[in-house]
């Protein structure tokens, strides 16, 4: 079936629509990643967006339901050059097109997606809009006025406490850390690295209390990765202020963001955001470079006063991590639980577990 991709600026891609067939709306992205396709689209921090993959071929090797990053799809929307309807690899449970159909999303394929990234690397991220109708320029425009992704943490957060386990069955209840997370569009494997090397999750939602994290006897309060501007999260932010000083705290992309807003620093939106798993990034401390995992268009573009930078892009330079000089508070804005990769940046979850041994 014909569909188009129209651009906020005017621009209009024609190609097929495959998935679940219905015009929808959102911020359309691009990722650089050649494999990982089904993690981003599990993945909450794309919550609202569409997602232009850079790499032509896309499904080539099936979904499977083991590696989802979140229980449903979370993008809007999926752009891809060419769409493989026949997988090969021996996990693959469903297709791709099924997939999306499943989970009541539309896809195009068959457009020049290296043309559709220079548009936006040029001009920026824009509003889209993927159909198979014949819109009027009316209803185009009230499409893109429909769009507002400002309250998309709480609704890709839990909307309940739940506390899970640590993954090693033989652990002396002493060793174990406990970790509050507040949960503003976690990945599951953020939360599967935490529990692999013992801790215990207490997961909370994205409305939760200062008093109420607090009050429980964790030893470390860490703010997840999740969609949308960060600015947007005043009361967030101001919970995050109460619990800084009391308890360790640690981030990942949003949360390094809140906790950079907290402390009084500023964060800006980046012109096209950094999406995908081949991102340089130097640990300042041990004078090292990893190929790291990202997913945010917006950064830390002031650092709040009595911290410093731990780790730095080497594409734009922006901030990568940052920790308090005095107090134990470390964030990073990339992804060290990369799935399927890369993964040699995962040392920072054990870094995180030891500022959760530090009682204040």
């Amino acid at each position: 079936m014909k569909a188009k991709l129209i651009l906020e600026n005017g621009q209009v891609f024609e190609g097929r629509a495959f998935g679940h067939i219905a015009t929808c709306v959102g911020e359309v992205v691009f990722n650089t990643g050649m494999t990982g396709y089904q993690e981003i689209l599990t993945d909450p921090s794309y919550y609202g967006q569409m997602v232009t993959m850079t790499y032509p071929l896309i499904g080539n090797y099936g979904i499977n339901l083991e590696d989802n990053e979140s229980q449903t799809a979370k993008v809007r929307g999926f752009i891809v050059r060419e769409r493989c309807d026949d997988s090969s690899n021996f996990r693959a449970e469903i297709e791709l097109d099924k997939y999306l159909k499943q989970q009541n999303i539309i896809g195009i394929d068959g457009i020049d997606t290296r043309s559709l990234t220079k548009i936006l690397r040029n001009s920026g991220t824009m509003k889209g809009i993927i159909t198979a109708e014949e819109l009027s320029a009316e209803d185009i425009q009230k499409y893109f006025e429909s769009f507002d992704n400002t309250y998309a943490v709480y609704e890709v957060s839990v909307k309940e406490k739940e506390i899970l386990p640590p993954l090693i069955s033989d652990m002396d209840s002493k060793d174990i850390v406990s970790i509050s997370v507040m949960d503003f569009g976690v990945k599951r494997n953020i939360l599967t690295n935490l529990r692999k090397r013992g801790c215990q999750i207490t997961l909370y939602p994205a409305d939760t209390k200062a008093e109420t994290l607090l009050s429980d006897n964790s030893d470390l309060v860490f703010l997840t990765n999740g969609p949308g501007d960060p600015e947007d999260l005043t009361e967030i932010v101001n919970e995050v202020k109460k619990i800084i000083g009391k308890k360790p705290v640690a981030g990942i992309c949003l949360g390094h963001q809140l906790i950079a807003l907290a402390m009084g620093g500023s964060t800006e939106k980046l012109k096209f955001g950094h999406r995908g798993c081949n991102h340089p990034v130097k640990d300042i401390r041990k004078n090292k470079v990893y190929i790291t995992s990202q997913n945010h268009g917006y950064h830390v573009s002031k650092l709040p006063e009595d911290f410093e930078i731990t780790h730095i892009s080497l594409n734009d330079e922006s901030v990568e991590g940052m920790k308090h000089k005095t107090l134990p508070v470390f964030s990073v804005q990339f992804h060290p639980e990369a799935s399927p990769g890369p993964v040699e940046s995962s040392y920072l979850f054990d870094e995180f577990i030891e500022l959760a041994k530090i009682k204040l």
